[in-house]
């Protein structure tokens, strides 16, 4: 991965900022952790701590829940401009004046509005690239299960219409599809935010792809949320921690299971609509324990006694928080070798790659790592490394100071 580098001067350091963010809706009991939620609320934890102005303008997709059919299409209309959305922005930021305005979702509350509405008051403005979405209607970039890159470099989004990629719905692909028309039409994502933050070459490479500037896409990963000590794998089972959905090859690893001869236990931590399919193999394999949705402290204790990660996804993955949180604990990871994981997982040193959608290659992986305790030992000091090199949370402030101070830079000298 590539890193951004080097001390920020005191005048490029803004004081006051507004982060903004569309919060995922994660359940009425909150049990399915949203990855961007949680990287919003570390990023803003982070430069709180060091002494920035934090103001937000936040809005929940709880608001949408159970909404009738006439609401939801105005809803719908407002994510390609919400008319609401821009007059709070436009007193808030004519009130409080920040210099840096850093944005992380804005479907279907916000919309590309709030790019408008910082220009208008002269603030740096900032994009961080969660998912695929400015270059895919269902932000995924996959289809029927394997990944799919048809609507990347199109200036109307037509295939992802066709297939009804966003929520398996023809109209509401169409309403994604229009925002991303119009706002490329208008140049929207070119003349109105200065930088974009994409958590990984591989997306860099696609949103340039999709027409980006490549001088306007930065490359940042995710912060970790606070800090853990090195394990030591005495747990000596396999782990999968995440959303329980059929993207991220639950079925392939619930699977590679039944190939396995080895008796290594496979403790699953999250939820999602896998669920089922979840605790039927744990009930027919007393090998495969389903332990649920954990606080973050119990999942970074179940971290540092497993023995490896698993990451068996079948789609383009960002930059999963479970790397993330995995990383300081020294947990080796066998993950697909598809996309960013191809980067951010290094085969032989910090993990092991697998073919995406191979149970028995997945099984074949496992079995290797359980029989060289060596490699294994090697790999966990290797992802320590990596991660007191290039992941800490001042490694990570200091390369988001940069994109900052880039942003104010072209704000100042460039306007929009």
């Amino acid at each position: 991965m590539s890193k951004i580098n080097g001390k920020v001067r005191s005048q490029e350091r803004p004081q006051r900022l507004l982060l903004v963010h569309n919060r995922i809706y994660e359940g009425p009991d909150r049990r399915v952790v949203s990855g961007e939620n949680v990287a919003f609320r570390t990023e803003k934890a982070l430069l709180e701590d060091r002494g920035h102005e934090v103001l937000t303008y936040e809005r929940d997709n709880a608001e949408v829940v159970g909404m009738s059919t006439a609401r939801t299409a105005r809803v719908a209309a407002g994510s390609i401009w919400s008319a609401s959305a821009y007059a709070e922005l436009d007193a808030l930021l004519a009130q409080t004046r920040p210099e840096v305005v850093h944005v992380h979702n804005t479907v279907p509350l916000i919309s590309p509005a709030v790019y408008y509405a910082a220009c208008k008051h002269g603030a740096a403005v900032i994009q961080t690239l969660h998912n695929y979405r400015m270059v895919c209607p269902s932000g995924l970039l996959m289809r029927d299960g394997q990944p799919c890159e048809l609507c990347v470099d199109k200036a109307v989004p037509w295939p992802g219409v066709v297939h009804a990629c966003y929520r398996s719905s023809r109209a509401a692909t169409t309403v994604v599809g229009t925002m991303l028309t119009v706002h490329r039409a208008l140049r929207t994502y070119q003349r109105y935010v200065h930088v974009y933050i994409a958590l990984t070459e591989f997306a860099r490479r696609r949103f340039i792809r999709g027409g980006l500037h490549p001088e306007q896409v930065m490359v940042k990963p995710n912060l970790l949320k606070g800090t853990a000590d090195p394990g030591t794998g005495e747990g000596k089972y396999a782990l999968f921690v995440g959303r329980l959905s059929e993207e991220k090859g639950i079925r392939d690893m619930l699977t590679a299971w039944t190939h396995l001869e080895e008796s290594c236990p496979l403790h699953i931590l999250g939820d999602g609509p896998e669920r089922g399919a979840v605790t039927e193999a744990a009930r027919q394999d007393r090998r495969i324990i389903y332990r649920g949705t954990q606080p973050h402290a119990e999942v970074l204790s179940a971290m540092q006694r497993a023995s490896f990660l698993l990451v068996p996804s079948r789609y383009y993955e960002g930059f999963p928080m479970v790397l993330t949180e995995a990383l300081p604990t020294g947990l080796p990871v066998i993950a697909s070798r598809l996309g960013a994981l191809r980067e951010l997982v290094h085969d032989g040193q910090t993990g092991l790659h697998v073919r995406p959608a191979d149970p028995r290659d997945l099984a074949e992986k496992v079995a290797h790592l359980l029989h060289n305790p060596a490699v294994l030992a090697q790999m966990r000091r290797q992802v320590r490394a990596a991660y007191e090199a290039t992941y800490t949370p001042e490694a990570n402030y200091l390369q988001l100071m940069h994109v900052y101070s880039k942003a104010l830079h072209l704000a100042r000298h460039h306007g929009r």
